[in-house]
């Protein structure tokens, strides 16, 4: 026998809903109803976003007052809600106009909620601020980057992560929030993710963070200060694409121009970067990348053209 379709809700079902919703005994049966409907179809997403359902939702985010004793906290309910309806690019505008500050909400909930509100949260920010406008993005407060950076570290999950990549990649050039990203503590992360990568895209992404905040003091300092730093971002290079390989010459070319000192010189002499970058110019890698490496190796000629250190094999390739 086949299944009845249910037919889309009204308007007037979801006003009445919301409004019994807003009796705390009423509250969490209500939240598990615009559950249901909006998991039923499109149609029934694009009503409950015109009537007020996203307004409401975001406001018990915002109140966060519930119990630690819910067995599910309607912050909780809410979240997976919000982002169960993949609101508009309008919605999602209006998201962050109509409701204060969301994205401090959404923070805030980050530092003192569930993993489930954690990973909602994060999926919830991405939306937003793949929309947002460039004062929005520049206007981010330190301790949205340090919430992101604590998600990559307790790898809640492999969406969350994927995610948080993702945005950060997206927000990391605007403004000093490369600078925020170091200052929140993302290198080592970022390079602990890296010595742990098997994905081709997981590594570009990682590579693409590693470079945005190595375009900062910062960032290139704490780098340097990690001791599998250098060795983790050359092993990458000719490894997985001629993006991962652009990358992280990229990167390795930044260190080397500012932090040119004969220690960390012979480091990468020693880590065998010298011998991957003369690798480099021998293949097919990408213009840019050859172009990168061949400015690299003759920036420090002098300490490392006559180095052992470089095979034979590939001391050809040293540029002139």
């Amino acid at each position: 026998m086949q299944a009845s379709i249910k037919p889309p809700i009204s308007k007037p079902q979801i006003i009445k809903l919301l409004d019994d919703a807003k009796s705390p005994r009423q509250q969490v049966k209500c939240l598990k109803r615009l559950q249901s409907m909006a998991s039923q179809n499109v149609t029934n997403k694009r009503i409950m976003e015109s009537s007020g359902a996203v307004e409401f939702l975001a406001s018990i985010v915002s109140t966060n007052n519930h119990s630690a004793a819910d067995p599910i906290p309607p912050i909780d309910e809410a979240l997976s809600i919000l982002y169960s309806l993949q609101l508009s690019e309008a919605g999602l505008k209006n998201l962050m106009a109509k409701n204060g500050d969301f994205i401090v909400s959404l923070t805030r909930v980050m530092q003192v909620g569930s993993y489930e509100s954690r990973v909602f949260s994060v999926l919830l920010l991405k939306s937003m601020l793949e929309i947002a406008d460039p004062l929005q993005l520049i206007g981010l407060r330190p301790e949205l980057f340090i919430e992101l950076v604590r998600v990559l570290r307790d790898q809640i999950s492999r969406q969350a992560s994927k995610a948080t990549l993702q945005l950060l990649v997206h927000i990391c050039p605007r403004g000093r929030n490369k600078i925020k990203e170091a200052e929140a503590g993302a290198l080592p992360i970022l390079i602990d993710l890296l010595i742990e990568s098997s994905k081709k895209r997981d590594c570009e992404m990682i590579l693409t963070m590693l470079d945005a905040v190595c375009g900062c003091a910062e960032g290139r300092s704490e780098l340097l200060s990690h001791g599998a730093g250098l060795a983790i971002v050359s092993k990458k290079i000719l490894r997985f694409s001629q993006v991962a390989s652009e990358r992280a010459v990229r990167i390795l070319l930044s260190i080397s121009k500012s932090y040119a000192t004969i220690n960390v010189l012979q480091e990468m002499l020693q880590l065998g970067v010298v011998a991957k970058l003369c690798l480099v110019l021998q293949l097919d890698c990408g213009y840019k990348t050859k172009e990168r490496a061949r400015e690299l190796l003759k920036l420090h000629a002098k300490v490392w053209k006559n180095s052992p250190c470089i095979p034979t094999n590939l001391f050809s390739s040293y540029p002139a």
